[in-house]
């Protein structure tokens, strides 16, 4: 059964209820927009809400607001974020009517009232954003050389992939999307249980998520079908099309947070350091929309205000200065905005931290120098710690809008359960810059089996803030010793001078599924270390 649009759950219609009041004024907004960026404000037809025809007659619910002024502009499609509807959008497309553009948004098929099943960003999906940008040239004052899309989440992952289709998409702006599904759903190997989890409670409650979808988050659960998921998700990936992409060379503006819990953001390095047309890259602190969060609602945003210029230069043809910026902006957890000419530029140096042995007084080894060898540490598969990235979007979405990144007490982390090393406290500041990266030599394995990494940055009472983590998992078909590597989740941070750099190695991680067998063990060896990147 559809959906009907007013049936909104409470959180969703608070969020809209804000965007409304922010919208009631006659003149329109240009809330965090530097002065010197602004376009001139234009006075706007209002939104009317209209139906589009979709992909094999599927009807899509729209709306659609622009200047009232004869004459042609550009335009920009916004795709709804997933679980969310085409009222998403509202206030931020009022605002861009009011600086000179045509804005339509949608609801992608199988959401809400739109008709058809979920595609998850598939072929149909493409079509569809095809269709509505169709629709918009034939029925608005969209100028059609300069057409633009742009979203959140799911909305920003249909967004970019359609500028490998369409090439009339001469712009994107890409808000905590994805560009490798497999990655976001097979990080190093390791299943990511509560983000699928969390995608799935949506389809299920909001969504038509049809045999398709349904079929793929089952088999996903139950660990079986790898072979054909990957290849679904393949089809869905930006990173399939770079070529196709790289030939259209629409402007990319790609922003996302160090701690997205569903889309990390190891991906969109990699991807964004391929790209050959105009390009931008923005990580600032917080978890999956965070960063971009009170956008949404009106209020002032450093995100929204980046694509704000973005379109402004590559579609309205306003010379905002963007273009001519250092292209990789980063916001630290603890430091100011720093802007760099390439992702490489990051950091200057990388220093190995050999892992030591363990001493016994403790239970914790030392983290630094070359890395030591003759010992051993053998940690338990199927039991937990304090030591864990948390709880998708809650745990570091908090952190970004606290500052406060998640901590633990070291001195409670079971050293029964878990391997930790520490560092020496220098006195300088530690500037990390960029993805660490974990090589573990394993003995006695199981034939599969997963670790999980955490670097934490402790200070000298045993707190310890959590810097970045990830899981790495094995799947091969003989036990033995081996060796693993894993790179964290990029990330930008500062550990304070006499501060100790301390990494712990576990085995669950409620994130995650992982591939231990219960009652099993893995053993950390000598020769393990790991590589940080330092500015």
């Amino acid at each position: 059964m559809a959906k009907r649009r007013t049936s909104l759950p409470v959180c969703l219609l608070s969020v809209l209820a804000a965007a409304v009041l922010t919208t009631a004024s006659p003149t329109p907004a240009t809330a965090g927009v530097p002065a010197a960026a602004q376009a001139a404000t234009v006075s706007t037809t209002g939104f009317r809400f209209v139906d589009v025809t979709g992909s094999g007659g599927v009807v899509l619910k729209a709306n659609v607001i622009a200047p009232s002024a004869a004459g042609r502009y550009p335009a920009i499609v916004f795709p709804a974020s997933w679980g969310l509807n085409d009222l998403e959008y509202i206030a931020q497309a009022r605002t861009l009517a009011g600086r000179g553009y045509v804005v339509v948004s949608y609801t992608p098929r199988g959401w809400w009232s739109s008709g058809g099943e979920i595609d998850t960003a598939g072929p149909k999906d493409m079509a569809d954003l095809s269709k509505v940008i169709d629709w918009t040239i034939a029925n608005t004052a969209a100028d059609p050389s300069r057409i633009g899309a742009a979203g959140i989440s799911y909305g920003a992952g249909i967004s970019l992939l359609g500028s490998a289709f369409d090439p009339r998409i001469r712009a994107v702006v890409m808000m905590s999307g994805w560009t490798d599904l497999v990655y976001s759903l097979y990080g190093d190997q390791t299943r990511h249980q509560q983000s699928a989890g969390l995608l799935q409670l949506a389809a299920g409650l909001l969504g038509n998520a049809g045999p398709d979808l349904t079929g793929k988050l089952d088999d996903f659960n139950a660990n079986r079908n790898v072979a054909q998921i990957m290849a679904w998700a393949g089809v869905r990936s930006a990173a399939t099309y770079l070529d196709a992409i790289n030939a259209n060379r629409p402007a990319v503006l790609i922003a996302n947070s160090w701690g997205d819990s569903i889309f990390p953001p190891n991906q969109l390095v990699d991807f964004y350091g391929r790209l050959a047309g105009p390009k931008r890259l923005e990580l600032r602190p917080g978890d999956h929309a965070i960063a971009e969060l009170t956008g949404v609602i009106g209020l002032p945003n450093d995100v929204w205000s980046s694509a704000y210029r973005w379109f402004d230069q590559y579609l309205a043809g306003i010379d905002t200065g963007i273009g001519g910026e250092p292209p990789v902006l980063v916001k630290p957890h603890n430091a100011a905005t720093e802007s760099y000419p390439a992702w490489s530029s990051l950091n200057g140096s990388v220093r190995r931290y050999g892992l030591g042995s363990i001493r016994w007084w403790d239970g914790t080894g030392l983290l630094g120098g070359n890395p030591g060898t003759g010992w051993s540490k053998s940690l338990p598969t199927d039991l937990n710690t304090v030591a864990d990235g948390g709880i998708v979007l809650l745990t570091n979405g908090a952190a970004a809008l606290t500052g406060v990144l998640p901590q633990i007490w070291l001195p409670a982390v079971d050293r029964l359960r878990a391997g930790v090393w520490a560092s020496d406290r220098p006195s300088t500041v530690q500037r990390i810059r960029g993805v660490p990266k974990v090589h573990l030599n394993l003995t006695g394995t199981a034939a599969q089996g997963t670790v999980v990494a955490y670097l934490y940055d402790l200070d000298n009472l045993g707190n310890a803030k959590l810097i970045t983590h990830a899981p790495v998992t094995w799947l091969g078909t003989a036990g033995g010793n081996r060796s693993v590597d894993v790179a964290l989740s990029a990330t930008a941070y500062d550990v304070p001078a006499g501060h100790s750099l301390t990494l712990v190695v576990d085995t669950v991680d409620p994130l995650y599924y992982d591939a231990n067998a219960p009652g099993g063990s893995v053993t950390v060896a000598g020769g393990s270390y790991v590589d940080v990147p330092l500015r």
